[in-house]
């Protein structure tokens, strides 16, 4: 596991706010990245492949190779941010599938890395820079999560268990928190263009085409901005209109 710290030119100051995303290196966590570095943001990225540090020098960005069901890989993000930007305002808790299966047939070790994976990294991160946000009298997380959270999909008990476990968390969170100036959202995609396309799955879609992971980063930025600055223990679907729960 390696650390690459690419500071941005001494002549191209970067002031910015500080933001951490994870599993940053591929799919909607780089569609986040591109989008919140474009937007200004210093970044501090995070990813079990390597090819993220690649990533973290072409932005002028940091990166962190790392495991997120590893929580001394994440304590290791955490100490790295500070040492480098020396604050925290935003944190983007991305994170990848877990393995599933048919529902009776997933085993008992898949439930448990899929609970690591998608619920304890993110109440981990938070238990790491909720502090640091609370020092600052500000901060923003916006969790990774799916539309299956409201309307769990066979194919997927896992991730669709374990995303609505994330939802009642980010209420529970933005409880407690929300007096202090720091705010908890999920983001929930539907259908993204980082996976195949299916007649299926399409069809499932009114709008008629999958989401772009551009998209997506556009929604992540909003939601850690000032503007969404009342928005908090939320829970919002970007599905072209795919989901049908009320």
């Amino acid at each position: 596991m390696s650390t690459v710290p690419t500071p941005i030119p001494a002549d191209e100051p970067n002031t910015g706010p500080v933001a951490i995303v994870t599993a940053a290196g591929s799919g909607i966590g780089l569609g986040i990245t591109r989008e919140l570095a474009q937007a200004g943001y210093r970044l501090s990225l995070f990813d079990i492949d390597p090819t993220v540090e690649d990533l973290a020098r072409e932005l002028g960005a940091t990166a962190t190779v790392g495991s997120l069901t590893d929580p001394a890989d994440l304590t290791r993000l955490v100490e790295n941010t500070l040492r480098h930007h020396t604050r925290i305002d935003a944190v983007v808790n991305g994170a990848g599938h877990a393995r599933n299966d048919l529902l009776l047939e997933v085993s008992d070790q898949d439930w448990h890395d899929g609970l690591d994976m998608l619920l304890l990294s993110v109440i981990r991160m938070a238990r790491l820079v909720t502090p640091h946000m609370q020092a600052q009298g500000t901060g923003a997380f916006v969790n990774l999560s799916s539309y299956t959270a409201f309307e769990p999909m066979g194919q997927i008990p896992v991730n669709s268990s374990l995303r609505s476990a994330l939802t009642s968390f980010t209420k529970l969170y933005a409880d407690q928190y929300a007096a202090q100036g720091i705010r908890m959202n999920n983001l929930m995609p539907g259908y993204v263009n980082s996976w195949p396309e299916t007649p299926e799955f399409l069809a499932k879609i009114p709008a008629g085409r999958y989401a772009t992971t551009q998209e997506i980063g556009k929604l992540a930025r909003f939601l850690l901005s000032d503007d969404a600055a009342y928005i908090n223990g939320e829970s919002i679907r970007i599905d072209g209109g795919a989901a049908r729960s009320l």
